[in-house]
Parts: structure tokens; C-alpha cells; sequence
């Protein structure tokens, strides 16, 4: 976003809400205050309520909103798919034999969450696997969450074979959970995580991971603003602008099936 505005002479004030909906508000009225040009937003973990953007849109100041949106509002997004990306990491682990497959979620009000709960379970109707909501574990992710997961998959009568957790550190960090008791990994759980994160390559074994294209995400919403802003392009449309994921295979879930 930067780069590109920059480079077409905007400069970019970046402000941070913190997963506050309250502090979101407060960040919306400060930028109207400075008279800023345009607003791209990417929701708080708790933003029910639209009315602080609603309201700058009646007065002329263009938002685009990217990654963490709200559905059917018509207002213009730049997303990726994350339910296809959801359904293709729980495709890979079936396919690698996986049929217990935890998967550990954020918050279910924000899109990319509910969206990836929903490939999951896409996956598992295809392959005639009946969902088990006992297997999915609602978090507020990072290293405790992942931690507790691991921790609870330990003292289930029947051990799951595989993980698909939202981002690359909850992932790490239950892998790491596991292997300390004495879990083999991916022999005895596969593990798949999300964003390509360095971590995902600083752990044992590296993880599988939805490559998450940030770079891309920004680009193209700064591209959609500033030539809107210069009068190139209409923005206001309710078609999304996705961005393309990639599955990154890597050796945590690389389980060799026996047929």
C-alpha cells in the first residue's frame, strides 16, 4: 500500500484498532478530522456496526475494505478465497489418509474465519466424512491457544490424526505441544497451518501452509483506491477483488499412505 501510493503521489497515515471496535470507531473519526482522501480498512475482530463507515461513504470519502470484511454490504473488498483455501489444506490431510482432523478457529463473527470453518467442513462432505464439532476448537489463536489444543487432543479417547489450525504460530505451537509428548509428527498427526509465516519454516518439521499473498492484498487495494481517487475507475461495485492462495506442501503433513 505504501509503495504504490507513494509511487502516485499519496502518502499513507496507518492507524491501528487494536481487535477493538470501539477504538475502530475512534480511528474513523480522526482520519475524517484530518481530511484524509480515502479510507482502506481491514475490520476489527468485534466490528458489528457499520455505521461509522456508512456514514463517511454519504459524505464522499471513498473505503475499500480488504482481508477481514462484512458480507453483502455492497461496499468493495479485496479478499482471498479463504473457503476454497480451507477446503484444499482439510482435502490435502484426507488425502494423506487423515480422517479425525481438529480444526482450531478465531473468532466465527469475522469472514475469514466462517469462511475457512466452512471449507473444512466442505471437505469433509466430499469425502463422506461426518463432522465432529468436538474437533473444532474456538480460540482467541497464538501460542497459548495452540498449546490447550494440543493438550485437549491428548486426552481424547480417540487421538485425532490431523490438525488444520487458522495461522501458522497456533499450528507451531500445538506441533510443538504434541511432539514434547511424544506424539510423531505428521506419522501420528499431520499438521497444516495458514499464512506462510517464518515460523512455519523455523519449527520441526516445517509446516504445511496456506500461502496468504499480503503483499498482493495491498497492492491491489492501494491500485483500486488511488485510481479511483484519480478518476481512472469507478470502485463503488459489489464484485470482490480475490487474491490467489497457494497450498505450500512441506514435511508436517507429508504422511506417506499405505493403500
Amino acid at each position: 500500500m505504501e509503495k504504490y501510493a507513494s509511487e502516485n503521489g499519496f502518502q499513507l497515515l496507518v492507524m491501528q484498532s487494536l481487535e477493538s471496535a470501539i477504538k475502530e470507531i475512534q480511528c474513523v473519526k480522526s482520519l475524517q478530522k484530518s481530511g484524509v482522501d480515502g479510507i482502506m480498512a481491514s475490520l476489527a475482530s468485534d466490528t458489528k456496526n457499520m455505521d461509522h463507515f456508512t456514514k463517511l461513504i454519504k459524505k464522499g470519502i471513498p473505503i475499500l475494505f480488504f482481508d477481514r470484511v462484512i458480507d453483502n454490504i455492497g461496499m468493495p473488498c479485496v479478499v482471498i478465497d479463504n473457503k476454497q483455501a480451507a477446503f484444499e489444506a482439510t482435502q490435502h490431510l484426507i488425502s494423506k489418509g487423515c480422517k479425525r482432523i481438529v480444526h482450531i478457529t478465531g473468532n466465527l463473527e469475522r469472514n475469514v474465519f466462517i469462511d475457512r470453518l466452512m471449507g473444512y467442513k466442505e471437505a469433509l462432505l466430499f469425502n463422506h466424512i461426518e463432522f465432529d464439532p468436538a474437533l473444532v476448537f474456538i480460540s482467541e489463536l497464538g501460542m497459548e491457544a495452540g498449546d490447550k489444543v494440543a493438550r485437549q487432543m491428548l486426552e481424547m479417547q480417540q487421538m485425532p490424526d490431523a490438525v488444520f489450525a487458522v495461522n501458522d504460530l497456533t499450528a507451531a505451537s500445538c506441533m510443538r505441544t504434541l511432539k514434547k509428548n511424544g506424539i510423531k509428527i505428521p506419522k501420528q498427526v499431520a499438521i497444516v497451518g495458514f499464512n506462510n509465516d517464518p515460523i512455519s519454516l523455523l519449527i520441526e518439521p516445517n509446516i504445511t501452509t496456506v500461502n496468504y499473498p499480503g503483499f498482493n492484498m495491498g497492492l491491489r487495494a492501494a491500485q483500486i483506491m488511488v485510481n479511483h481517487l484519480k478518476g481512472l475507475s469507478a470502485m463503488f461495485t459489489k464484485e470482490d477483488n480475490i487474491i490467489r492462495t497457494d497450498l505450500i506442501i512441506r514435511a508436517s503433513s507429508n504422511k506417506i499412505q499405505i493403500l
